[in-house]
C-alpha cells in the first residue's frame, strides 16, 4: 500500500497567513495536496505544526463540504477501482515543527510506517499545482522497482524516485519503506534531501510535463 505525507506544519510567516489554507482553484492548499495524493495513496498523513487543532477543523470541514457536494466522487471511483475499501486523511503533529521541514517529513514518515506503507510520498502543501497523473505515475514506477526486488530485497530496497522538469527537480518525491524508515530516524542530516543522500542507495530520476 502507498501512503502519502503532506507537509504542511509551518506558520508561513512569509506568507502572512497558515498556507495549508491558501486557496487555489478553489480549494485549500491542502484539499489539493490530498486530492493529488489520493489518486496513488489510500491513505495520506496531513502533518500539521502551529495552529494545528484549528488548521485540523477547518480542514476537515472543508473535505465534509466537498464529501457532501459530490466534489469527492472522482477519487471514490478510483479508490474503488483499485479495490481499496476507502479514502482516508489521518493528522499528526509536529511539535518540533520550529525545527524545519526534515523534522515534519520524520513525523510524517514515522506515522506512514506505522500505516505498514509499502512506500511513501512526500509532498510540502505549497505545491498545490501537482498533477495527479505525476504522482500516478511516480507510484508506478516505484511499484515496479520494488517488484523488480522481489520480496525479500523489497525489505531492504533504499530507493527515492524524483520528478523533474527540464532538469529541476520537484516534488512530490517517492521513498521505498526501508529509505523511509532511515530518513525518518536520521538525526544529523541538515534537511530533507540531505536525509535522503545519506541513506539512499539508489536514486532515480523521472521527466515529467509538470509546472506543478
Amino acid at each position: 500500500m502507498n501512503v502519502g505525507v503532506l507537509l504542511a506544519a509551518g506558520a508561513s510567516s512569509r506568507f502572512g497567513s497558515p498556507k495549508a489554507l491558501a486557496m487555489h482553484k478553489g480549494q485549500s492548499f491542502v484539499a489539493r495536496g490530498v486530492r493529488a495524493l489520493w489518486s496513488a495513496c489510500d491513505r495520506v498523513v496531513v502533518v500539521l505544526g502551529a495552529d494545528a487543532a484549528r488548521l485540523q477543523r477547518s480542514i476537515e470541514a472543508e473535505f465534509v463540504a466537498l464529501a457532501e457536494s459530490g466534489g469527492l466522487m472522482p477519487e471514490a471511483r478510483l479508490a474503488g477501482a483499485k479495490g481499496a475499501d476507502a479514502l482516508e486523511v489521518h493528522f499528526t503533529t509536529n511539535r518540533a515543527w520550529k525545527r524545519g521541514m526534515l523534522s515534519s517529513a520524520q513525523a510524517g514518515l514515522a506515522s506512514a510506517i506505522e500505516l505498514r506503507a509499502r512506500a511513501v510520498l512526500v509532498l510540502p502543501v505549497d505545491h498545490p499545482g501537482v498533477r495527479a497523473a505525476t504522482v500516478m505515475e511516480l507510484a508506478s514506477l516505484m511499484s515496479e522497482a520494488l517488484g523488480a526486488a522481489g520480496k525479500p530485497g523489497e525489505r531492504t530496497l533504499a530507493y527515492a524516485l524524483v520528478p523533474r522538469v527540464r532538469g529541476r527537480r520537484g516534488h512530490p518525491i517517492a521513498l521505498s519503506a526501508a529509505l523511509a524508515r532511515a530518513v525518518a530516524r536520521e538525526k544529523a542530516a541538515d534537511d530533507l534531501s540531505d536525509a535522503v543522500r545519506r541513506h539512499a542507495r539508489l536514486v532515480g530520476y523521472l521527466d515529467v510535463r509538470d509546472p506543478g
